[in-house]
C-alpha cells in the first residue's frame, strides 16, 4: 500500500505501522516539476512526463454492444405449469406462472438455498475476533470494529448480485450500492466510502464491455446519490470455462463509521413485547427473485432474458437509511435488519434466529395490500428495512419517519417460539422458529461435506 504523508511526520506513520508489527519505509518525494523520476541505486532509471501517464495517457477503447443489439430473445411471458399464483412483473404487465405452494415449506427451501443460508461454516475458519476489535460478529447486516483508543468504530458490509446485473448491469450496479449502504445502516453506521471488485468474461466480446460500462455507470451514479467516492477497487476480466464466461457480477465493499460503538445497533429481535415495524415499501419485484429460482424452478438464462431488476428510487433509497439512521443514534431500536434477497419472510426468520448473546425468538406479523401473497411474502423491493423497538418508543421513530416522508409501519410484533404471518388476513407461515434456524444455520456445510463424499467416492 502507497501512503502520500504530510512532510515531516514521516516518524509518526512508521511508529503507527510498528505498532501493529508491520513495516514501512519512505521511497520518495513529492516534487513540482511535473515529472515523475525513479532512480535505483542512485541511477535514474525513469524520467517522464506526468501527462503522458495521465491525462493524455492512452486510452483503450474496445467495441460495445448490449445484449438487446445483440438479438436476445424477449417473451411477453414465461409460463411454467398451471398455476393460480403469480410472479410480479409490472414492466407492460408481463406476468410469471408458478403452482400454487405451500409457503411454509417455501420459506424452509428458500433458508437453505446457497445464497441465503448462513455463512458461518465459512466465517468460523478463520480467526475474525483478532486483537478483540470485533463489537458485531460476522453473519449481521454488517461488521463491525473498534477503533481503539477512540469511541468510534468502522462496519463493512459485501454485496454483489450476477442475475441482477446480467439483465441489466447499471441498475444491478445501484441495487448492489444501494444494498451495501443498507447493510452498514442497519449497525448504525453512516456509510463513507466504497471498495469494489468487478468481475467479468472476456472484454474482448461487445456485450461483456458494455456490461462492464454499465455497472461503472450505475455504480458512479449511486455513489454520488449516497456520498460515498469509490477509494480502491479491482477488476478481474477473462473469468470463463471453454467459452462460458461468469455473469457480471461486481461486488461493492461499503466502509461506514459509528461515532459511539456504544450505539451499535445489534442484530436480531431481543425481546417479547416490543413492537416490528417496516421502513419502506413492498411492490411487485418477484420476477428476479431467490423465490423465482428456488421455488419456481425458472433457470437463470430465463430470468436474465426476460426478467426485470427491481426499480430503484434512489431519493427514497437515501431517506429509508436515513431514518433508520437516525432512529439508531438516538437509542430508539432494540434491531434493524435490511430486507432484500428472499424477501420479507427471510429476513423476518433470520431477525429471529439466535445468536451467540441471546436466545431465538418467534414473532406475529400482520402483512396487508393488494399484492399475491407470495409477493407479499418474498417480493424483492428494495429500500426497505425491518425494525424492532419498544413499544414506548413508537411515538418517538413515527415521528422521525413522517417528518423525513418516509414509509412507515408497525407489522407486528416479538413474543413465543414461532414465526406467524399473516398475510391478507390469511395465516400463511406458522413455523417454529428452532426448525427455521436449523434449516438455514446447517445447510451450506450439509451441502459441502455431501459434495466432498460424493467427489471422494468417483
Amino acid at each position: 500500500m502507497l501512503i502520500v504523508a504530510h512532510s515531516g511526520r514521516e516518524r509518526e506513520v512508521v511508529d503507527i505501522f510498528r505498532k501493529w508489527d508491520l513495516d514501512a519505509v519512505v521511497i520518495g518525494r513529492v516534487r513540482d516539476s511535473g515529472r515523475m523520476k525513479v532512480l535505483h541505486n542512485g541511477v535514474t532509471v525513469a524520467d517522464i512526463p506526468i501527462a503522458a501517464l495521465t491525462d493524455e495517457a492512452p486510452v483503450y477503447e474496445r467495441p460495445m454492444k448490449s445484449k438487446d443489439e445483440g438479438g436476445s430473445a424477449k417473451h411477453d411471458d414465461l409460463s411454467l405449469p398451471q398455476g393460480s399464483e403469480q410472479l410480479g412483473n409490472k414492466n407492460k404487465d408481463q406476468r410469471t406462472k408458478t403452482k400454487d405452494q405451500d409457503h411454509n415449506d417455501s420459506l424452509l427451501k428458500l433458508l437453505a438455498s446457497p445464497n441465503l443460508a448462513s455463512k458461518q461454516w465459512v466465517y468460523r475458519q478463520y480467526d475474525h475476533m483478532v486483537r478483540t476489535n470485533t463489537a458485531v460478529l460476522p453473519g449481521a447486516d454488517a461488521a463491525v470494529v473498534r477503533i481503539k483508543e477512540t469511541r468510534r468504530a468502522l462496519a463493512m458490509a459485501l454485496d454483489g448480485n450476477g442475475r441482477y446485473c446480467a439483465a441489466n448491469p447499471r441498475e444491478g450496479a445501484k441495487l448492489m450500492v444501494a444494498e451495501a449502504a443498507r447493510n452498514v445502516v442497519c449497525v448504525g453506521a453512516q456509510p463513507i466510502a466504497i471498495t469494489n471488485c468487478l468481475n467479468f468474461a472476456s472484454p474482448e466480446r461487445p456485450e461483456v464491455m458494455w456490461s462492464f460500462s454499465e455497472v461503472i455507470d450505475g455504480m458512479a451514479e449511486a455513489c454520488r446519490a449516497f456520498n460515498t467516492p469509490v477509494v480502491s477497487g479491482n477488476v478481474s476480466f477473462y473469468n470463463e470455462t471453454e467459452g462460458r464466461g461468469i455473469l457480471p457480477t461486481p461486488v461493492i465493499g461499503m466502509i461506514g463509521l459509528i461515532e459511539d460503538v456504544k450505539r451499535a445497533v445489534q442484530p436480531g429481535f431481543k425481546k417479547e413485547g416490543d413492537l416490528v415495524a417496516l421502513l419502506g415499501t413492498t411492490q411487485d419485484d418477484l420476477s428476479m427473485s431467490e423465490y423465482a429460482v428456488t421455488i419456481a424452478g425458472i433457470s437463470t438464462e430465463e430470468i436474465t432474458a426476460q426478467g426485470h431488476v427491481p426499480h430503484l428510487d434512489l431519493e427514497r433509497e437515501r431517506v429509508v437509511q436515513q431514518v433508520c439512521l437516525e432512529a439508531a443514534e438516538s437509542g430508539l431500536l432494540r434491531s434493524a435488519h435490511d430486507c432484500s434477497d428472499g424477501g420479507l419472510a427471510v429476513a423476518l426468520a433470520e431477525c429471529c434466529f439466535s445468536s451467540l448473546t441471546r436466545d431465538g425468538v418467534g414473532a406475529e406479523i400482520d402483512l396487508q395490500g393488494t399484492l399475491p401473497t407470495a409477493t407479499l411474502l418474498f417480493s424483492e423491493s428494495p429500500s426497505r428495512i425491518i425494525l424492532s423497538f419498544e413499544a414506548a418508543a413508537r411515538s418517538d421513530v413515527e415521528k422521525i419517519a413522517k417528518l423525513a416522508g418516509c414509509p412507515f409501519g408497525v407489522i407486528g410484533h416479538v413474543g413465543g417460539k414461532q414465526l406467524r404471518i399473516n398475510a391478507n388476513g390469511k395465516e400463511d407461515i406458522a413455523g417454529e422458529v428452532s426448525e427455521l434456524e436449523a434449516s438455514w444455520r446447517n445447510a451450506l456445510s450439509r451441502k459441502l461435506q455431501a459434495e466432498a463424499i460424493a467427489a471422494a467416492m468417483e
